[in-house]
């Protein structure tokens, strides 16, 4: 089939998705006048195809084989992206997924979250970290990758469709879901798997390999995909005892800072332009067709990166901790993402050399000693979740915050002078980097914003250690490290990629 492309105003091409099969879509907000880019379906005579035209079908859809009593089958530890997917894909292949997963169901997992927000306890198994679906369930549901060699992208969102996904997740240029509805297709996940005969059992985490099962050696019998997430300290320190190989890799540490929407979308979208009553109102039905502005922002500062992580329009700001003596803040979006705030990671590049020692685990011990110290800032008050806080303006400046606007934290802030207990190396680069922001993009440097600590899990530290061909761990045969846990992945849509491929080949191993 061929496309073509249009490039429209918001509200010609909002029209546009209602009638039309999109291949693409992306907003354009370089020139003075707001533009949106469509690639749209064409038939045989060049028009383009209606939206639900039954005879140009969106993609083929996954034909998942019966394994109750299939005679092949892999151990997945993690019901993340990578193991969900893994998990999957091994049933379109008739091989049996069991998976272990430490936290709870996602229907549980809301009710021990739920508790986290409204400062009263957190479950070191079942929070923002663990549980079924992994980080990202509850961190936004983004659905965006800058990773174009490692595989099918587009099949990724095609199952995400197919589990329910909105339609714009096969054509939109940044894809999201929602942490609102992510749950439903999370669930319609575990269904398929279980009734196709897989296996699925939580709160049930993995202090060896050996537990695996009753076998002294359950590794070198069976597959084991190991998609065990970003934070899985514990099982990190687990897997180097028992002799697997794993290096420090660069990652990335800093704050979360939240600005009005409306002020956002004012810079990004208006070009910062005053607006007159009129002139708002037509800003309204504008971002009625294409939604609230997001940015992403990078500069270098003395050699490093200083970039914008997870930003999340109209969203929220969570607790992300696993320990209930750190902090560790992140954001996410429902999936309207209309909340009154738009808050982003901002993050500095920390690389291998940047931490002394030659321990391959520095890394993780960097991370949660910063974590223990935000925490440490936020004690004073009588909020076991609360977050150390600071305005914009006054970090950069080195000033005390003599107040806190309002935020969309619920677990609540504390005024703390994160310009004094941040490590020179990154407060001094974010400091540098909210400068040059400010040169490009007028009125983002302001004490209208409100900045977090810490946002510390971006990325993992460690890499497990794969051959690049087989995809197994160097060190521990028929152990297959996947995903962002094992540093091969950056989100929800690489980690489900590293899932697939890791299954694919298991799956022609076996042949």
């Amino acid at each position: 089939m061929d496309t073509k492309q249009y490039i429209l105003s918001p509200r010609e091409a909002h029209a546009a998705e209602q009638q039309w099969r999109i291949v693409k879509r992306s907003v354009d907000a370089r020139q003075r006048e707001l533009k949106v880019h469509l690639t749209v379906l064409t038939d045989e005579e060049g028009r383009p195809v209606e939206k639900d035209d039954v005879r140009y079908t969106k993609y083929e859809a996954p034909v998942f084989q019966d394994v109750h009593e299939a005679k092949r089958q892999v151990i997945i530890i993690g019901a993340g992206p990578a193991g969900l997917f893994a998990a999957l894909t091994l049933i379109e292949h008739g091989i049996k997924p069991v998976i272990y997963e430490r936290g709870k169901d996602v229907s549980e997992r809301k009710k021990d979250i739920a508790l986290l927000n409204r400062n009263e306890g957190l479950n070191p198994e079942s929070n923002y970290c663990f549980g079924e679906g992994g980080a990202g369930t509850f961190s936004d549901g983004k659905l965006f990758s800058r990773s174009k060699k490692r595989g099918d992208m587009q099949r990724v969102m095609e199952l995400f469709h197919y589990f329910g996904a909105p339609d714009t997740v096969l054509y939109e240029a940044h894809a999201h879901i929602g942490s609102d509805k992510l749950p439903t297709i999370i669930k319609r996940m575990r269904k398929c798997i279980l009734e196709h005969g897989g296996e699925i059992h939580f709160e049930t985490c993995i202090t060896s390999l050996k537990d695996i099962s009753h076998q002294p050696s359950a590794v070198s019998q069976t597959p084991v995909i190991l998609a065990i997430g970003h934070s899985a300290h514990d099982t990190y320190r687990m897997l180097a005892a028992e002799g697997v190989k794993i290096e420090t890799k660069g990652f990335a540490m800093g704050v979360r800072i939240e600005h009005p929407q409306e002020l956002i979308n004012t810079i990004f979208y208006f070009k910062n332009r005053h607006l007159d009553n009129s002139t708002s109102r037509h800003a309204e039905n504008i971002i009625q067709y294409i939604g609230n502005a997001s940015y992403s922002l990078v500069t270098q500062v003395d050699g490093r990166g200083v970039y914008s992580f997870c930003m999340c329009p109209g969203g929220h700001i969570v607790p992300a901790g696993s320990s209930p003596d750190e902090c560790v803040v992140n954001g996410m979006s429902a999936s309207h993402r209309n909340s009154p705030y738009a808050n982003s990671g901002m993050v500095v590049q920390i690389n291998p050399e940047d931490i002394p020692g030659d321990d391959p685990l520095r890394g993780l011990e960097y991370q949660e000693a910063l974590e223990r110290e935000a925490w440490k800032q936020s004690a004073i008050s009588s909020q076991p979740s609360a977050a150390p806080a600071q305005r914009m303006k006054d970090f950069v400046e080195g000033k005390a915050s003599k107040s806190l606007p309002a935020c969309s934290y619920l677990p609540g802030i504390v005024p703390s002078r994160l310009d004094e207990w941040l490590p020179a190396h990154i407060g001094k680069r974010l400091q540098q980097g909210f400068r040059d922001f400010d040169k490009k993009y007028h009125g983002f440097l302001t004490n209208d914003a409100v900045i977090l600590g810490v946002e510390s899990r971006s990325s993992s530290a460690v890499r497990i250690v794969r051959d690049p061909e087989t995809l197994q761990s160097v060190s521990t045969p028929l152990l297959y490290p996947c995903g962002e846990g094992a540093g091969y992945a950056g989100g929800i849509t690489s980690s489900a990629l590293d899932g697939i491929n890791a299954a694919k080949k298991i799956a022609e191993l076996a042949q």
